[in-house]
């Protein structure tokens, strides 16, 4: 109970409806209490021949019964509409912070499983709130009232029951603890399926190139197979428990019964207070029975709880400062000073090793290298996805530390390496650079991007549904359109991550033109592998394991016998042996 604790924060701002179905809830239960009265007096009045009280008699249990319908219908919508809202908001509440956690956070979890605690775990929560919660609280008012009710009927049959009560609640409690942690490693197993799947699916074409179908079969499998035993272990403990406490509740009714039988028999009880004490003694036994397997869904929504508890509770690396500083309009300089950076995987390689550098704003800066060197990781680390275990990272002589991340990102346009292309039309992912943006301005700016051509030639234009990840475009494509993003943001900082990777020569022309004009009047930093794409830039930086080696313009640093040079050479000369 105190793992489900934790939802009280989102059940709390609907206390109104949580009060109305309560009130619902007790006067269904109490309705409920009543109905064996009634029946008491029905069978009296047949055993004592009274035509006139008995036709009362039923048509009281007739309205008894409506209300009892109508309650039981305004509880389940009241209860029902309550657990529906407070899950949307739940999983608003987990995508809200997911959503902005650093890529660190993701280094540890995999998306699939995020997903599955989205879905999953809160559909656990879901069925608690919207159901299991208020079928406790009804049987818990049933078995309390019932009590009390069979007290008053006979205080001697009522006295035998209770001798029951401790052999029903201790494998309750015992058998209660297990599920839960059942539960809780069953919800885990399920993570780690959806997991698995997202990452398999997500990747179908390099799955399917490489003929790995099978393996990936057998490996999701596995994964089904251990959720499938973590399942079957928990409902094989629930089956136990509930058999244990049916047993034992109704056993026990049968052997009161026997006793009531008796005393009707000697006269110490008429037939309607029997059948009164029986009436109540079935609804005590069937509400412990019912909380006994209601006990059971508390423990899985506990663990499921306690999942989606770590998500929102999840502390990230990279925070905003609690008093951000209010940035004005940005000239564009950057400037790392003696930054020192480890990405959290890889503890013990320095990615950046006491780099520093400045950028004046309108400048264009090149970074180059080999693979590994450090070019990437200057971005990210601009973007504010990372935060650097030393030195720092300026803009406009601002730490980023000391502002908001949405505030200073505002400022940035990205190409990344790999185009994110959104499962929705070309023109909501190119719009997806500047929301407010015209058609248009859209438009214009896949025109600057080159991308105009192709997507004027789809079946709906530009409105066309590109697909999950845009499968339905070449790579190239999906590039144009992700420059066209930036293009549209029109940020005084352009950060061009391999912009040009994925164009054929003609393309890369017209894109390359496009970029040198975007580039006019901004900071910009370009990440390239291909030199062809930086000869004009106004300064080339060299990185090499972490490190800066080298700066200066294309024809300074061929003249010098470096890493540049040899890899100008490689690059141009290969080139000419191609033609």
């Amino acid at each position: 109970m105190g793992a489900l604790a934790a939802l009280w924060p989102f059940v709390q701002p609907y206390r109104p409806l949580m009060f109305a179905a309560l009130v619902a809830l007790t006067l269904t239960a109490c309705i409920s209490l009543v109905l064996p009265l009634a029946v008491r007096r029905v069978v009296d009045g047949f055993v004592t021949d009274q035509a006139a009280l008995l036709d009362e008699y039923f048509g009281a249990a007739l309205g008894i019964a409506a209300l009892l319908a109508l309650g039981t219908g305004l509880r389940y919508y009241l209860v029902t509409r309550l657990g529906e809202r407070v899950v949307a908001d739940i999983r608003k509440a987990v995508f809200d912070k997911t959503i902005g956690m650093s890529p660190a956070f993701f280094e540890k979890i995999m998306t699939g499983e995020v997903l599955s605690r989205i879905t999953t775990d809160t559909t656990l929560i879901l069925s608690v709130i919207g159901s299991s919660a208020s079928i406790a609280l009804r049987n818990i008012l049933i078995f309390l009232g019932g009590l009390v009710l069979m007290l008053l009927t006979s205080a001697k049959l009522t006295g035998l029951v209770l001798l029951i009560v401790p052999a029903v609640i201790v494998p309750i409690i015992l058998l209660g603890r297990k599920l839960r942690v059942l539960s809780r490693e069953n919800q885990d197993q399920i993570a780690a399926s959806s997991g698995n799947a997202s990452e398999a699916l997500l990747s179908v074409q390099t799955v399917q190139a490489f003929t790995h179908e099978t393996p990936s079969r057998v490996k999701f499998g596995l994964f089904t197979e251990n959720a499938y035993a973590a399942a079957q272990k928990r409902i094989g403990t629930r089956a136990v428990m509930t058999v244990i406490v049916i047993f034992l509740v109704f056993a026990g009714i049968v052997g009161v019964l026997w006793i009531g039988a008796r005393d009707v028999q000697s006269a110490a009880m008429t037939p309607g207070e029997l059948v009164q004490f029986l009436i109540y003694a079935i609804m005590v036994a069937g509400g412990v029975a019912a909380l006994s397997e209601i006990w059971g869904e508390l423990q899985r929504a506990a663990g499921a709880t306690e999942r989606l508890v770590e998500l929102l509770t999840a502390e990230d690396t990279v925070t905003d400062p609690d008093a951000p500083l209010q940035l004005n309009t940005l000239r564009g300089e950057v400037s790392f000073d003696a930054v020192t950076f480890h990405y959290p995987a890889r503890p013990g390689i320095a990615a950046l090793d006491g780099v520093s550098l400045k950028v004046a704003p309108g400048e264009t800066v090149a970074l180059v290298g080999p693979s590994g060197a450090g070019k990437t990781t200057i971005i990210q680390l601009l973007l504010r996805f990372y935060d650097p275990d030393k030195g720092r990272v300026l803009i406009d002589g601002h730490n980023l530390t000391d502002v908001a991340r949405s505030e200073f990102r505002q400022s940035i346009a990205l190409v990344p390496q790999d185009p994110v292309i959104f499962a929705a039309s070309a023109r909501e992912n190119i719009r997806f650079g500047r929301p407010d943006a015209s058609d248009e301005e859209v438009e214009a700016a896949a025109k600057a991007a080159a991308a105009y051509e192709f997507l004027s030639a789809l079946p709906d234009g530009f409105d066309t549904y590109v697909g999950e990840r845009g499968v339905m475009m070449s790579g190239g494509q999906k590039q144009r359109i992700a420059i066209a993003r930036a293009i549209l943001r029109d940020a005084p900082i352009l950060l061009l991550d391999e912009a040009t990777s994925a164009l054929d020569a003609e393309s890369e022309a017209a894109v390359q033109s496009a970029v040198e004009t975007l580039s006019a009047g901004r900071t910009t930093l370009v990440v390239a592998h291909r030199l062809a794409t930086v000869k004009k830039a106004d300064r080339i930086i060299v990185f090499d394991k972490g490190q800066i080696v080298a700066e200066g313009t294309h024809d300074a640093l061929v003249a010098q016998d470096g890493l540049y040079a040899r890899l100008a050479k490689l690059q141009f000369t290969a080139g000419l042996a191609a033609e």
